[in-house]
């Protein structure tokens, strides 16, 4: 597993074997980037981050920095040191829900990739769909990874776009504009 583009370009990402980890295929960060389009300058919050995978391709890609959170960072931990991302990186070990809820408040994140065990993911849908709107800057995206069973149910958000790559499915939400 690599980075796709940017400065990082080509560099080994490590996806520890036997941890439970789902890393993000290259095939679909691929598409989710080009997707975005440019990133430069935007702040990322990595939620579910495991690897690391998708907000250090934000960073590759001119990201201003990103918060990776999980319950165990050590794969995100040891790509973020063997690239040199120390600087560009804030590690928090947590829970993402209950960190979004309340050290994610305020923070003004331009882009916030949520990618849960598949297994979980309704069932941690309605406290991030709370906790969202208070983390995301005006204009900010959320981009979700689920599986084959749809979508992550965000009703505070407008689904913007879905795409389908073999079991996974991804999802670019805005927040919804009061009245609509």
């Amino acid at each position: 597993m690599r980075v796709i583009a940017g400065r990082l370009g080509g560099r080994r990402l490590l996806a520890p074997r036997g941890w439970k980890v789902r890393p993000t295929s290259e095939r679909v960060r691929e598409a989710v980037f080009s997707a975005l389009g440019p990133v430069e300058g935007v702040s990322v919050a990595d939620l579910y981050c495991g690897t690391g995978a998708l907000g250090i391709e934000a960073i590759s890609r001119g990201a201003a920095g990103a918060v990776m959170v999980d319950r165990d960072t050590r794969p995100a931990l040891g790509n973020v040191h063997n690239l040199g991302l120390t600087g560009e990186v804030e590690l928090c070990r947590a829970d993402p829900v209950t960190w979004l809820g309340s050290f994610g408040q305020g923070r003004g994140f331009d882009l916030i990739f949520i990618d849960p065990p598949y297994r979980i993911a309704s069932d941690v849908a309605i406290a991030l769909d709370r906790a969202i709107p208070g983390a995301l800057a005006a204009g900010g995206r959320v981009v979700t990874e689920s599986g084959a069973g749809g979508p992550i149910e965000l009703p505070s958000l407008d689904p913007v776009r879905e795409r389908r790559y073999g079991r996974t499915a991804i999802t670019f939400h805005r927040l919804r504009q009061a009245g609509e």
